[in-house]
């Protein structure tokens, strides 16, 4: 975020700089239902590097809404969690993912016709 400006920006600018991007609603997703393994995110979110999965991951620690959780193992085992925080976005994000499931076909019906 922008430092001193911060505060002079709208509620919905803030969320969109913590979920923004292609990858972070899907992550927000995958953790919802329970905590993650790296392996078990990737293959929840087929198309994504793990570069950019880790990248996004970070991102979204950093901004305080997902958890990183080593466990003193050979090889250390690390699961990803939603923090308070994250729990608290993912319910605010479920109306979103709930009109997206009731106007899929329409929206997908669209943007084909925009493309032909």
């Amino acid at each position: 975020m922008n430092g001193d400006a911060d505060h002079d920006v709208c509620g919905m600018s803030v969320a969109i700089d913590v979920v923004g991007g292609k990858w972070k609603m899907h992550l927000m997703w995958a953790l919802s239902a329970s905590p993650q393994r790296f392996g078990e995110i990737r293959r929840l979110l087929t198309g994504v590097s793990e570069k950019v999965l880790t990248e996004n991951l970070r991102q979204l620690e950093s901004s305080g809404v997902v958890h990183r959780e080593v466990y003193p193992e050979v090889p250390p085992r690390v699961e990803y969690s939603l923090t308070p925080l994250g729990e608290e976005l993912a319910v605010a994000l479920r109306p979103l993912e709930e009109w997206g499931e009731k106007h899929r076909y329409e929206l997908v019906a669209n943007l084909l016709a925009a493309v032909s």
